[in-house]
């Protein structure tokens, strides 16, 4: 193993605000050195003082090294309120064609893409909404590893940032969301932990799936609904982080 892997390997073990630093000093990008050094809340900051951001993507597929980004929502928020007059919507344009099975799921179209522009083209604004904040995505194997990806291809090296995930909490909520076969024949139904599935638990209403601006404040709702109903604002970050 190189001394670069050893290196990166010690940074991983370390907790996330150390990680931010050390990774500060090691980031040849000035985006990324300037989000790093922009720094991470303390893993014991309650959720009432933590400001994060609801991120969504919407991919050409699920595998980050064969598909790629098509658009972007993001929305800042905290337990109190969502700010709604800052979320950004952005189409960006693949490296790689769409196929027809991901423009019937999210709609977006050749012609929509034909004149977006490249993902290296936003990363200014995408990471000044980022900076500071702690990420909440519904599925964190999409935006986390979507993202390093497509910066290792833009910047020459990727990213690391803690997430809150709304899906990895609800299924820690619902470990036996899954009927054995006697409980199948029981009547026990499966609890799904999908995203639309999981607001209707709280009573929030029902949105239209596959837009990212809409999934994003979908997301922040829900990890509101979630931290007041089964932790509450005085929870520290990293009790939920992943």
């Amino acid at each position: 193993m190189s001394d670069g892997a050893n290196g990166e390997h010690s940074v991983t073990r370390l907790p996330w605000p150390e990680q931010y630093q050390a990774l500060a000093g090691q980031s040849k990008s000035p985006l990324l050195k300037a989000f790093y050094q922009s720094g991470c809340v303390a893993p014991d900051t309650p959720l009432s003082e933590v400001p994060m951001v609801a991120v969504d993507f919407e991919t050409t597929g699920l595998d980050a090294n064969q598909h790629s980004i098509v658009s972007i929502g993001l929305v800042p928020f905290t337990l109190e309120g969502i700010q709604l007059s800052q979320a950004k919507h952005w189409i960006v344009r693949p490296k790689l064609p769409l196929h027809q099975t991901s423009i019937t799921i999210h709609g977006i179209t050749h012609s929509d893409i034909d004149k977006a522009p490249d993902l290296e083209e936003i990363l200014g604004d995408l990471f000044a909404c980022l900076k500071g904040r702690i990420p909440v995505v519904h599925y964190r194997d999409i935006e986390r590893p979507f993202l390093d990806v497509a910066l290792k291809w833009r910047l020459g090296e990727g990213i690391r940032f803690p997430v809150l995930d709304t899906m990895a909490i609800e299924a820690h909520l619902h470990p036996d969301r899954h009927p054995s076969r006697w409980q199948k024949l029981m009547g026990k139904k499966p609890v799904s932990i999908r995203l639309a599935d999981s607001r209707l638990r709280y009573g929030l209403p029902h949105y239209a799936a596959h837009n990212a601006l809409i999934d994003a404040i979908a997301t922040a709702e829900l990890l509101q609904a979630q931290v007041w109903h089964h932790f509450g604002p005085q929870t520290a970050v990293g009790d939920l982080w992943l």
